[in-house]
């Protein structure tokens, strides 16, 4: 009858013979909503730690692809560099070669006409040695 007349005034006694303003069982899910809330918060808490860590893991993994598309596209830049002066080179070899060709052409062609010359020279001497 006390808690009945306790209860009416707004105030209860708990399991502990305490008095309370609020009922036992709404302390009690208050408690446990507490427990409950306080939970929540260490895994949201956890969650952010692990979501910080993924993002910065992310982030390091990011730079490292950037750094490396970096030095691949230095890579292929220097590797069509290095064809393209190929190209020049072998088109200097080639040009070259004509001159060459073209020069050996003309020192034939002088020692042909040198060989001619000879050969009248030679011809002239021994008529001229003929005719003494």
């Amino acid at each position: 009858m006390a808690d009945e007349s306790l209860a009416a005034a707004g105030l209860y006694i708990d399991e502990l013979n305490k008095i309370r303003v609020l009922e036992p069982e709404v302390a009690q899910q208050t408690a446990e909503l507490k427990d409950e809330c306080k939970e929540f918060v260490d895994k949201i808490r956890e969650f952010h730690e692990r979501a910080d860590h993924f993002i910065q893991v992310a982030d390091t993994m990011s730079e490292a692809v950037e750094s490396e598309k970096m030095r691949v596209i230095g890579a292929r830049n220097l590797i069509k560099s290095m064809s393209k002066q190929r190209e020049a080179k072998e088109q200097q070899l080639l040009a070259l070669i004509g001159e060459k060709k073209l020069e050996l052409e003309r020192l034939r062609v002088q020692y042909e006409s040198l060989r001619r010359t000879e050969a009248d020279q030679l011809e002239f001497i021994e008529q001229f040695v003929l005719r003494k």
